[in-house]
């Protein structure tokens, strides 16, 4: 097996048929071998059905797990990467579409960079506009100003100009993620003392730790639905899992004010 998707639903109809179309139509350009494993939080507004349509269509590429409630991103997304088969892997959010070409572009990012232990696009919103995907490990300081500021800091990152190179990134949220199998051996799966998150700065602190490193592609660009509903400052029981989340994030990693001299090394 060349290429394994895991794709995390919870209520997404609005999303996941285009999701599917559209890695679908990508893979097959590639002209490799590939299974989607979905992995569903219970959800209760037709996204099963569709789902079901998908593996009817496609019944020995897509891989179905059915789950009786929402049970958070990291338990349901292990049970999918405990069994995929693929060389490379592509987690991605299901209210995600990739345009044509941006799965090769991926892996062969990912081939290019051997150092590599994540390889993640840009990401934008429906309307164009830049979403901030990446950022610095964060700090309880730099968490609440991005809460309570995030808007203001995607406009501001998208006037800057930059480089459209591969670059080391601190983190990337697990939207879309480019990994070979291997990682999985040196850095193992998600936590699942996170419930939501910040599960995906945990993994890649780990990554950078294992000696491996987080690169962004902005040469390659995906888009992002973003139904993530704690998104800006509202406070619901999301909001509550992320807090719950970092405290446990803090304390795992030994800091909370500054963060650590040489984290990208592994040192401390």
């Amino acid at each position: 097996m060349d290429l394994s998707f895991v794709l995390l639903t919870w209520n997404s109809m609005r999303y996941v048929e285009n999701c599917l179309n559209s890695v679908i139509h990508d893979v097959e350009r590639l002209t490799t071998s590939f299974e989607i494993h979905i992995v569903d939080n219970g959800s209760s507004d037709g996204t099963v059905s569709c789902i079901e349509s998908f593996t009817k269509r496609y019944p020995d590429s897509i891989k179905p797990i059915y789950l009786d409630r929402n049970t958070g991103t990291t338990y349901s997304r292990n049970l999918a990467l405990r069994i995929v088969q693929g060389k490379y892997i592509l987690v991605m959010d299901s209210d995600v579409e990739v345009p044509s070409g941006a799965i090769g572009g991926l892996i062969n990012s990912l081939d290019r960079h051997p150092e590599a232990g994540i390889v993640t696009p840009r990401l934008i919103y429906p309307s164009g506009k830049l979403q901030k995907s990446t950022d610095v490990f964060p700090t309880v300081f730099t968490k609440l100003y991005r809460y309570f500021f995030l808007r203001q800091i995607e406009t501001q990152e998208a006037a800057r100009k930059r480089k459209e190179v591969v670059q080391e990134v601190d983190y990337a949220i697990s939207a879309v993620w480019a990994m070979r199998s291997e990682l999985l051996h040196r850095v193992g799966l998600l936590d699942e003392n996170f419930f939501y998150a910040p599960e995906d700065v945990d993994y890649c602190l780990r990554v950078w730790k294992a000696g491996c490193k987080v690169l962004y592609d902005p040469t390659i660009t995906c888009i992002h639905h973003t139904q993530e509903i704690s998104r800006g400052f509202k406070f619901n029981i999301s909001t509550w899992h992320h807090i719950q989340g970092l405290v446990y994030y803090f304390r795992k990693h030994g800091y909370i004010f500054f963060r650590p001299e040489n984290i990208r090394t592994g040192k401390r």
